[in-house]
């Protein structure tokens, strides 16, 4: 951008700022806010002032009138104001391409950009509050053509009204061969949000080839569960098959089997991937002879807790469980819920292990926090007469940023403990 234009566009703002609209904040209410978590609930509101109109930039202020930061607004959200920066005050098309820019660099430092695929933009983490971003660098299943595909969900009504100036941005700063909006998750109706899918620019192809931890994996952009493909799970992946040789392996919710196949290339004895979604498991067994283990790898359809018990029944043992479910806390008061469910799983997949085996136990969800999940697989370990012995603690890969006054970046868990 040139100067003389520069100039003008921050003028331009200056002459607008003193009109926007503004959200004031209770007494008290401001601590959390400063600490830099981004969300403003409509409880902690003391009055909205301008009359703004829903999706547009407000201005964030205490109680006394001090500015705090500014904040996309939906008065139809209990979230309803997010805060997206501390010092620009428009969400406007440059606002985008430097935010991508600084979370592409962040990126830069861990990832090949060239070879690997990552989460390019973590909603809040990256000050872009309601949108995520996954990369993919690949091949073309059906021609071989190599490039790069993104794949985006549009989650709070702020991001959604600025989807064309989001991909002109995301086209200038990432310069993928196509962009799939997989905006069909069900926060988007708490925001007043139908869903929305289908290809936003270029062309996406029905499947693409990826590489994670030396081997290849088949990605559906359109069809496969939220972008296509857990990219959370990179590290934890390869941290787990790391203890899998020679052991008798169980991959229970195990999706497109990253966890199970990997597993099984680092030499386990055998894996049985289990999940209820038989697209899911078609996609194992395409994933296992891609990576020539599909010997060592079979599949089972079933709801994982039915399988569990049908397991325990026969009395079938393993020297390595895997559990990665889906969140099943959504929301804080389904926390208690979630416990039990948490609990049951642990419990019945520790009981399968023999001696020296290895529990590879994970959570998703941010309601369900470290200290609650500890607690939880010490009940499960005590209820079936297990001890075991901690071997790592571990969190998500580093493109899903945690980012210190917003706790809901710090959201998965996972624990690799040995039975003694």
């Amino acid at each position: 951008m040139c100067r003389a234009c520069a100039d003008g566009r921050q003028k331009a703002i200056l002459g607008t700022m003193s009109q926007m609209p503004s959200v004031q904040l209770k007494p008290k209410e401001d601590t959390r806010i400063r600490g830099g978590h981004p969300w403003i609930y409509d409880n902690e509101i003391a009055a909205i002032n301008g009359n703004p109109s829903p999706g547009s930039e407000v201005v964030v202020r205490d109680s006394r009138g001090k500015q705090l930061g500014y904040a996309l607004f939906n008065p139809a959200s209990k979230i309803q104001a997010r805060i997206f920066s501390r010092t620009s005050s428009r969400a406007d098309t440059a606002f985008f391409i430097q935010a991508f820019q600084e979370s592409l660099a962040w990126r830069a430092r861990f990832f090949d950009l060239e070879k690997a695929s990552f989460r390019a933009v973590f909603g809040e983490a990256d000050s872009v509050p309601g949108l995520i971003v996954d990369l993919f660098n690949g091949k073309s299943a059906s021609d071989g053509r190599h490039g790069r595909w993104l794949s985006a969900q549009f989650l709070s009504l702020g991001v959604d009204q600025r989807k064309s100036n989001i991909i002109e941005a995301l086209q200038k700063v990432f310069k993928p061969a196509g962009i799939m909006e997989r905006s069909d998750a069900p926060v988007r109706k708490l925001e007043g949000l139908e869903d929305s899918t289908g290809i936003l620019s270029g062309s996406v192809p029905d499947s693409i080839i990826i590489e994670e931890n030396g081997l290849a994996f088949s990605v559906d952009l359109l069809g496969g569960q939220k972008t296509g493909w857990f990219l959370d799970q990179r590290a934890n992946r390869a941290a787990a098959a790391r203890y899998a040789k020679g052991r008798q392996v169980a991959d229970i919710f195990c999706n497109q089997g990253g966890f199970g196949i990997l597993c099984a290339a680092k030499g386990a004895a055998s894996v049985v991937c289990v999940d209820s979604s038989n697209e899911a498991l078609k996609a194992v067994q395409e994933n296992a002879d891609r990576n020539a283990c599909a010997d060592r790898v079979t599949t089972l359809s079933a709801n994982a807790f039915d399988q569990l018990r049908t397991f325990e029944k026969e009395g079938k043992k393993f020297d390595m469980v895997i559990l990665d479910p889906p969140a099943f806390a959504k929301s804080r008061s389904s926390i208690p819920q979630a416990y039990r469910g948490y609990k049951e799983i642990n419990v019945r997949a520790l009981r399968l292990l023999n001696k020296g085996g290895i529990l590879v136990t994970c959570s998703c969800s941010h309601w369900f926090d470290d200290a609650l999940f500890d607690k939880m697989l010490l009940e499960a370990a005590f209820d079936c007469g297990k001890r075991f012995r901690t071997i790592e603690e571990r969190s998500q890969d580093l493109d899903h940023p945690i980012v210190s006054g917003y706790q809901e970046s710090r959201y998965l868990k996972v624990r690799i403990v040995e039975i003694l």
